[in-house]
């Protein structure tokens, strides 16, 4: 399924609202947390990772992981906890309004 442009950067936020991930890890949690519909390629989410970073609404650090590897883990600033509320505001707002217009279909409409 493919992401509507901003989509991925609420994602990673919300998958961070719980804690600290590496990029592997946020990808799972997403692809898990989305019922395996949504599978994020390392090629849109390092670039977001980087991106988040620089606003500020994410911190990296290297650690160790569960596998023994050095890796870059990710977690949510108070920065990025805000701007997820909105985001999140602006979501609801979205689905609302693609709902109104999109409302049942009548069998006329075949």
């Amino acid at each position: 399924m493919d992401l509507l442009q901003g989509t991925l950067d609420m994602l990673v936020l919300r998958t961070l609202v719980l804690a600290p991930l590496h990029g592997y890890g946020i990808a799972k949690a997403i692809r898990s947390n989305s019922g395996e519909a949504l599978d994020i390629e390392f090629g849109s989410l390092y670039p977001a990772l980087k991106r988040l970073e620089l606003k500020g609404w994410v911190a990296a650090k290297w650690e160790i992981s569960e596998h023994n590897r050095r890796a870059k883990y990710y977690r949510l600033t108070p920065a990025g906890r805000k701007q997820l509320q909105r985001e999140h505001s602006k979501w609801a707002e979205f689905v609302s309004a693609v709902g109104q217009v999109m409302g049942p279909i009548s069998e006329g409409a075949k």
